[in-house]
């Protein structure tokens, strides 16, 4: 009888101590939690510097540092369309210290590979969707394409063999070209080349006859008369543009083509530091000077919530799957 009661007491001290234990835990990680941010914040681009995902990082760094009081570290991690920046932060330790800022190919890639080396979805708590840059359909000046009722009829005249240039295999202007040829029946071929940039010169120099280019950085050229605008990609005009219609206005109910950017963190960070984190980047994109600049890029300022972006992430990746499987788009 003693030797069960000395057990009992033994199992019941243990267990007090366990829950103890785990008290403490949470209470510890409860505070680190309410301390954040405590050090610096390591902000990964999944791209090279110098392009869009870039000059966006490095236009907010500045003022989120302001906001949230510490230091916001940008690191380029280009390569694989965004796969190995994404990689590495979802490997990344989920405390709200190393996050991702990505763009379209976040939802893109899992819609045009089979293999990846993580789950978009799965391995990765959102936090903002930050902005949106519709494409625009630009051709040379002196192209006799004014329309894209004139884009639907070259294409038949020309027995399907009209071009389109993109920044490459699976790029958003890429798909933005598919999912032209599946709203509007048309069979234009697509040409890749190593980059935005060299697309854009020979679209310009009329070796390629049209370009589904992302406004940010088409818009000098449109302005200096180099390229002209045919319709945007957006769901709106872009104040930009306003006298150009949209892609649907012209006859494609439902086009939609937009490059975006976004900020996501690895699973598992706990809910306040998401929630800390989005009101932050909430807070910068208000700002009216940020606001410009994002402008001057074509750059409609979102700052969503955690759950807003996930549901935009899945709708997007069922977008662009059923865009790859009826153009038949495969990167693997």
């Amino acid at each position: 009888m003693t030797m069960f009661n000395t057990k009992h007491s033994f199992k019941k001290a243990t267990l007090t101590a366990k829950l103890a234990l785990g008290a403490l835990a949470l209470g510890s990680a409860a505070a680190a939690s309410a301390a954040y941010p405590e050090r610096p914040i390591t902000m990964v681009v999944s791209y090279p510097p110098g392009g869009t995902v870039d000059l966006v990082a490095r236009l907010m760094a500045p003022e989120l540092e302001k906001e949230l009081g510490q230091t916001v570290i940008v690191d380029n991690k280009g390569g694989a369309g965004g796969m190995l920046g994404g990689a590495y932060v979802s490997r990344a330790k989920p405390d709200g210290y190393t996050i991702l800022m990505d763009a379209s190919n976040h939802a893109q890639n899992p819609a045009l590979r089979e293999k990846m080396t993580f789950d978009t979805l799965k391995d990765f708590s959102p936090v903002s969707l930050l902005i949106k840059v519709p494409n625009v359909l630009v051709v040379n000046p002196s192209s006799s394409i004014k329309t894209v009722a004139d884009v639907k009829a070259e294409d038949k005249a020309s027995e399907h063999t009209l071009y389109y240039a993109s920044s490459g295999p699976g790029s958003a202007q890429h798909l933005a070209g598919e999912l032209f040829n599946v709203l509007a029946g048309t069979k234009l071929i697509h040409v890749p080349y190593k980059g935005g940039g060299p697309a854009m010169i020979d679209v310009m120099g009329n070796q390629v006859p049209m370009m589904f280019a992302s406004l940010g950085s088409s818009w000098t050229h449109i302005k200096s008369g180099k390229l002209r605008a045919i319709a945007v990609g957006g769901t709106e005009r872009t104040k930009l543009l306003p006298e150009v219609p949209t892609i649907a206005e012209e006859g494609l109910a439902g086009y939609a083509s937009y490059e975006w950017n976004a900020i996501f963190a690895p699973a598992g960070t706990p809910q306040d530091i998401l929630d800390r984190l989005s009101a932050a980047f909430a807070k910068v994109l208000q700002d009216p000077a940020v606001q410009q600049r994002l402008a001057d890029l074509g750059a409609d300022t979102i700052g969503s919530s955690p759950d807003e972006l996930r549901s935009f992430v899945q709708e997007e990746i069922t977008k662009w799957k059923g865009v790859a499987t009826k153009a038949k788009i495969s990167l693997d």
